[in-house]
Parts: C-alpha cells; structure tokens; sequence
C-alpha cells in the first residue's frame, strides 16, 4: 500500500483537521450575511455545523480576494456543505483517507457505529446541499453550482468555486 499523495496533501489535511477542530463564527461575522441573505438562507448557515459555517465564510472571503461579487456565487460558496449535517471530524477524515487510498478505507469505517451513515451524508452532500439551498430559495444557478461543486459546469464560476473551497 502507498501513502496518499504529497507532503503538501498532507499538510492541507492536518490544517483542515487542525481547523475543524478550533471552528468558530463571531457573532459579527453572522451578521454581516443579514444584509445579503433571506431569512430562510441564514437559517440554512445556521444549522450547518460550525466547522461547515466556518469554512463557507472562508470560501466566500477567497472568492472575493478574486474579485467575485457575483451573489448566487458568493451564496454557493457559503451554502456549498450544508447537506454536511452535524457530521463531525472522525468520519471527515476516513472520507479523505478513503479518496487518497481507495474505497477499502470507506469500506473498513463503515463497520464502525454510526461511521456508515456518515460517510454517506458525506458522499451525498453536493445533491443534500443544493436541495437544501433550493429549499431556502436560493437561485437556480446557486443550486446548480453546489451540485457540481467536484465536478464543475458552471464555466464562469464552476472551477473557481472548486478552488476556493481547496483552498479554504
């Protein structure tokens, strides 16, 4: 068996543990989405988990680095792991092991208690969170860009999207 992908890899994945961990939203920085979101579409942010909550306002922040002000891109970048749930770190980190080293590591979670159910929310969470932010109104073109956020087709916003939330 090979070790998952590069050094670099690596250390994203222990960032995005490390920051999952330590996930935080101020309560000035759920206020600044008032202005731009439905009541419906904050309601959305707020029962995502606080690491997902943390991690869309990252997503939006690079995008704006990148001049996007485009709102049903901003919103996707928000909105894009809401069908994430209250899914927590453990079976966060098999899914990533199981992309780097293949389905047997998915497979092996997935016999641990409560590990199969979320790995699954994980493996169905673009098409859970574009129902959701259908759901909160948001626009067709928003939707669109959650569900294929791994594989784009927006050609504007598609990949830019993709990379943003790499990165974030």
């Amino acid at each position: 068996m090979r070790l998952p992908a590069t050094p670099v890899w690596w250390a994203t994945k222990i960032r995005q543990f490390a920051g999952h961990l330590r996930a935080r939203v101020e309560p000035h920085e759920r206020e600044t989405l008032a202005p731009w979101l439905s009541p419906a579409q904050l309601s959305l942010f707020d029962r995502m988990h606080v690491a997902d909550r943390r991690h869309g306002l990252d997503v939006v922040a690079v995008l704006r680095a990148e001049g996007v002000g485009d709102p049903d891109v901003l919103l996707a970048g928000l909105l894009h792991d809401a069908g994430k749930g209250r899914t927590g770190v453990w079976p966060r980190v098999a899914w990533s092991l199981g992309e780097a080293l293949g389905p047997w590591v998915l497979r092996a979670a997935g016999w641990l208690p409560g590990m199969a159910v979320a790995l699954e929310r994980l493996r169905g969470h673009p098409e859970a969170s574009a129902r959701l932010a259908e759901r909160a109104g948001c626009s067709a073109r928003t939707v669109d860009l959650i569900r294929h956020q791994d594989l784009p087709q927006d050609p504007e916003f598609g990949e830019l999207l993709r990379l943003a939330d790499e990165a974030s």
